[in-house]
């Protein structure tokens, strides 16, 4: 039985220094990832650095501090970065202090005008922090304005 288990196994090891990216499971850490589907989520977040090997199976990563989740990881978790100009890098989104995304919009993609109630509404497509541009939205300028004073368009 332990002869074709092993057969499966992959022997993994990393160097101090070496750059891997990070298996999050969305649906077990609900403070990484909110997302409506989430086996559509992303899986590997990074690359980080390999701080120090602790064990034989485990490694702290130097991790953003705003992930707030703990940098000690199996070694089934991570994935040795190849070098190729392809990959790019995500990090793992920022996280408020009770837990939740933090959500604010990054920049107008559209202006429209709507008619609502027989007056005209100007209306932004906005593409929101830890969202990504396909999941913009269309947002009202005056509610936009109440709720992020600080944001411009």
């Amino acid at each position: 039985m332990k002869y074709y288990a092993d057969k499966q196994r992959l022997e993994r090891q990393f160097q101090v220094g070496d750059e891997v990216y990070l298996k999050l499971q969305p649906y077990r850490q609900s403070s990484i990832a909110l997302r409506s589907n989430l086996k559509l989520a992303v899986r590997f977040y990074g690359p980080y650095k390999v701080i120090k090997k602790i064990g034989s199976v485990a490694y702290q990563l130097a991790l953003p501090p705003t992930t707030k989740i703990h940098s000690v990881f199996h070694v089934s978790l991570l994935k040795k970065k190849i070098e190729s100009r392809t990959i790019t890098s995500i990090n793992p989104p920022e996280v408020a202090d009770d837990g939740q995304l933090k959500i604010y919009p990054l920049q107008v993609l559209d202006k429209r005008m709507v008619k609502w109630q027989n007056r005209p509404v100007t209306q932004l497509l906005i593409e929101w922090a830890n969202m990504g541009s396909k999941n913009a939205t269309w947002e009202d300028f005056t509610v936009l304005q109440s709720q992020f004073p600080d944001f411009d368009p």
